[in-house]
């Protein structure tokens, strides 16, 4: 036990003496030190704040999805990705319609609740107020349970209003507070808005939801899907959107299609004539699209740590130039090999761990500047830091390597004769 501690003692007074060394070489050289972190420096914070970006809106993305409903498909003739050239055969196919939704209404096992939808960019009027391109969705009954949200004042659509075709209007939180400025959701129900020159009575007001994509969730108006078409007499596509029990979405997306080829009549052999869409879709080709920013973000990085290193790499050479008689003095009093490489070893280390943590806590700023100046979004993961820290710590090993192993392998009779 006495051993180990005398070993632990001269390995800690070694690794103290190693530091204040390094310390002391450094702050004589404070310019040449500062350009040397600078590489590493701007490498760390590029990866840092990117990185951070990227995470936030990745998180921002992924909750706006969820909102909409990850567990709803949303059945169509038109696919909502990977169209390339399919468009003109798709538009060929025959809508889909309101006896087709009831059958999957009626003989679906596995749908939670359904709804028909058709939808048509249009002005909404009150008095003087007006607000153009609101989105007007002629829908069922228990749109809201599969499209998602909330009420906040009122009610939502029922089966008496859709069978009945009544002039009846819930209207998402922007359209509200547009046309009726400086008035509570509440005190908006019973008033009249006009769509397309007909008066409908509004019964509720939809909570807030925010955008998805370039789509703003409370620029909306929901009407019966009967009224949308007795009022408007907008012949575009029926969509049936279903929300599928957790976890069972594999399975309703195959229902579907089984209960929808019999309905339509399609051939056996023959392709379907509708798509299933489902909003996981966007997860993926997004998920996509950040591996590929990602990608950037940390070859940008490596490019300038690269290049931080090779700066680290000739400074640490012109010292061990500098102090070829120091090396020599140290060798000839006894200094071993490995001594005199963990020295200049460290020194690199320590230039590159200033860069990195440096560059980690400009890299975090920046991210935060960026979210506040911006619509951009920015959440630090401790992986980000962990990242940044790791690079530059790599980098220092690395490119310190090769001077620690000249500076340790200088003969010392030669070292002592330079001038």
């Amino acid at each position: 036990m006495t051993r180990l501690r005398q070993a632990l003692a001269r390995g800690w007074a070694e690794l103290d003496e190693a530091v204040r060394i390094a310390l002391g070489t450094l702050a004589a050289h404070r310019l040449r030190s500062f350009l040397t972190t600078l590489g590493i420096v701007i490498g760390v914070t590029t990866v840092i704040a990117i990185i951070a970006i990227i995470q936030g809106i990745d998180a921002s993305f992924e909750a706006q999805v969820a909102n909409l409903g990850t567990n709803t498909v949303y059945v169509s003739k038109w696919k909502w990705l990977d169209l390339n050239d399919e468009w003109y055969l798709l538009r060929n196919r025959k809508s889909l319609t309101l006896t087709e939704w009831r059958a999957v209404e009626r003989e679906s096992r596995l749908a939670v609740a359904t709804s028909p939808r058709i939808w048509q960019s249009t002005q909404v009027s009150h008095g003087t107020a007006q607000l153009s391109r609101v989105d007007v969705f002629g829908v069922g009954p228990r749109y809201l349970e599969v499209a998602g949200g909330t009420v906040a004042a009122g009610r939502f659509l029922t089966e008496t209003d859709v069978d009945l075709d009544r002039p009846a209007a819930v209207l998402g939180a922007e359209v509200a507070d547009v046309l009726f400025p400086r008035v509570a959701p509440a005190d908006v129900l019973g008033q009249r808005v006009v769509v397309g020159g007909h008066p409908l009575t509004v019964v509720g007001v939809l909570a807030r939801k925010g955008r998805f994509l370039d789509l703003d969730m409370d620029k909306q108006l929901c009407m019966p899907i009967g009224t949308f078409r007795n009022l408007l007499g907008v012949k575009r596509s029926l969509t049936i959107a279903v929300t599928a029990p957790p976890g069972r979405l594999d399975a309703l997306e195959d229902e579907l299609t089984g209960i929808l080829r019999r309905v339509r009549a399609v051939p056996a052999g023959k392709p379907d004539d509708f798509t299933v869409n489902r909003q996981d879709q966007f997860l993926k080709v997004y998920a996509s699209l950040t591996a590929a920013l990602y990608g950037v973000a940390v070859a940008v990085g490596l490019i300038t740590l690269v290049v931080g290193g090779i700066g680290i790499m000739n400074i640490m050479m012109v010292s061990v130039h500098e102090r070829t008689r120091e090396i020599g003095l140290r060798r000839a009093l006894g200094a071993r090999r490995r001594t005199i490489l963990f020295q200049f070893m460290l020194e690199a280390s320590l230039v590159a761990a200033l860069g990195g943590s440096v560059g980690t806590a400009l890299g975090l700023g920046a991210a935060q500047l960026i979210a506040l100046t911006t619509p951009l979004a920015a959440a630090v993961a401790p992986s980000a830091v962990a990242l940044g820290l790791g690079f530059s710590a790599t980098v220092g090993i690395l490119f310190g390597s090769w001077p620690a192993w000249r500076a340790a392998h200088l003969d010392p009779v030669e070292a002592l004769r330079w001038e």
